[in-house]
């Protein structure tokens, strides 16, 4: 089985944004339940305070510093250790992963992640603890995607794996900043790293990995077009024979209903009835009227354009007077939280709102709202349709990447629905799914229906890995030939 040495800038639990962390603490877990020997490399970020095991630690010469760096390493599970990069200079700072506490980015982050990129590829080719070796190197987004590039042209490199998150976020900084990163000047060319004018990380992985991998199959095919490409879907439609498109997988031993610790009444498929009494305490925490008859919404998102919060604010007052409540958990934009703020103040009868990052409070949104929106304008996975399934929620959600691959629409397969999904990302269309699903509520015989469809549903992790590790294979195959 392979020997994979997997590169990421977070993981949960121990430093998280986002659903980047949630796929890289939970992939190598299950790539090393099916005998993969698995090493997450990321930075050792202040607020993880890393310890040794038995005082493993290992220090690591990268190109460019003339001190060694520390590597600390921690194991986490059979065939699973996790090595993290201790440099205080780049990591060890207060405020965000990738920014300060006012949501400003870190100006040396192209340094930053410049040299992480190099840590890894010295790890990749001989620096790694007691001789190992991988024969995979499998990166994600921007923050690692000069591994490839770094790596390519190297003898007897390892396979190179590059996974795209979020095509948005392509880690660019100007030439000057290109300059001073000490990388070859070949890379600056308009098929390599160039990008009208500036570097842009991603493209090194785009460019240089054997696979590139996206994280759904519609998605994998949506960023080939204009509309999704960012500036990159010339360069993706040169490589659809190794682009490849692997959906998302959950944790069911964070994510069930049946066992999960933050809920008011756990439950599973025999005991849905007591899904209820969720719906009740997610109305009691948000102050709002104990309605049974009324449809309750769930929203958990980073509030941003992206997610079409607009979308959902401009529902709900099309909505008003009809019998749908919402609640909202969340943090981003400032616009954003300020618009979902002043409309929970005006109608909090109908609409409550929680701004931050709490777990807990996650969870009861999901199994207490009947129907959870996710009505992005573009989604690459997405995770919470996938969660609000298990618990039996049902999503209403747009018609794009990861959402479109995960949610079957009730006109599309009657038999087989899990939700309800909508086209064009404006409110109008948002009311029409909304008013959809109230219809289906009514009845209690297609709810129940919807929901345990949902419910028996297979997005674990163990059926994600196996896709990887055949993908681990054609890399291998590939950089061999």
């Amino acid at each position: 089985m392979h020997k994979v040495l997997f590169a990421t800038s977070e993981a949960q639990p121990f430093a998280q944004t986002g659903g980047l962390g949630d796929v890289c603490g939970s992939l190598p877990h299950a790539l090393a339940k099916l005998g993969c020997e698995v090493r997450l490399v990321m930075p050792a970020y202040s607020s993880i305070a890393p310890a040794a095991d038995d005082n493993r630690s290992h220090t690591l010469q990268v190109q460019g510093r003339e001190q060694p760096v520390t590597v600390v390493r921690r194991r986490l599970a059979p065939g699973l250790e996790v090595w993290f990069l201790d440099f205080p200079d780049y990591f060890a700072r207060e405020g965000g992963l990738y920014g300060d506490a006012h949501g400003n980015d870190w100006p040396d982050n192209p340094h930053r992640f410049a040299f992480f990129c190099r840590a890894v590829a010295a790890l990749a080719m001989g620096g790694a603890p007691d001789g190992w070796r991988p024969d995979v190197v499998h990166c994600h987004d921007w923050q690692t995607a000069l591994v490839p590039a770094l790596l390519a042209g190297v003898p007897e490199r390892p396979a190179l794996v590059f996974t795209i998150h979020n095509l948005a976020y392509q880690g660019l900084c100007s030439h000057t900043q290109f300059s001073t990163l000490g990388l070859p000047a070949y890379l600056w060319h308009q098929d390599r790293l160039e990008f009208h004018g500036q570097c842009s990380f991603i493209k090194g992985g785009i460019v240089y990995a054997d696979v590139v991998t996206t994280v759904s199959p519609t998605y994998a095919e949506e960023i080939t077009r204009p509309e999704y490409g960012c500036g990159l879907d010339g360069l993706l439609r040169t490589r659809t024979s190794s682009l490849i498109g692997i959906l998302n997988g959950i944790d069911y031993a964070l994510w069930n209903p049946e066992t999960d610790p933050h809920l008011a009444v756990r439950y599973n498929l025999a005991s849905l009835a007591e899904k209820a009494e969720n719906k009740r305490a997610l109305q009691q925490a948000f102050e709002l009227p104990q309605e049974r008859e009324t449809l309750l919404l769930g929203m958990v998102s980073r509030l941003a354009e992206q997610k079409g919060v607009d979308l959902v604010l401009a529902a709900l007052e099309a909505l008003r007077g009809q019998p749908v409540q919402c609640v909202i958990l969340g943090s981003g934009d400032p616009w954003l939280v300020a618009s979902v703020g002043r409309v929970a103040e005006e109608e909090s009868e109908r609409i409550g709102a929680r701004f931050g990052y709490d777990t807990a409070l996650s969870h009861r949104v999901i199994a207490g709202a009947d129907a959870f929106l996710m009505p992005s304008r573009f989604e690459p996975c997405g995770l919470s349709q996938l969660y609000s399934q298990r618990y039996g929620t049902i999503p209403i959600a747009r018609r794009t990447g990861g959402l479109l691959d995960s949610v079957v629409d009730r006109h599309d397969d009657m038999e087989h629905a899990t939700g309800f999904l909508f086209e064009e990302a404006s409110g109008a269309a948002l009311v029409t799914a909304i008013e959809r699903a109230y219809n289906a509520y009514r009845q209690s015989a297609v709810w129940s229906r919807l929901q345990r469809n949902g419910m028996v549903l297979d997005f674990s992790w163990e059926r994600s890995a196996h896709a990887y590790v055949a993908v681990y294979q054609r890399a291998n195959a590939a950089a061999r030939g």
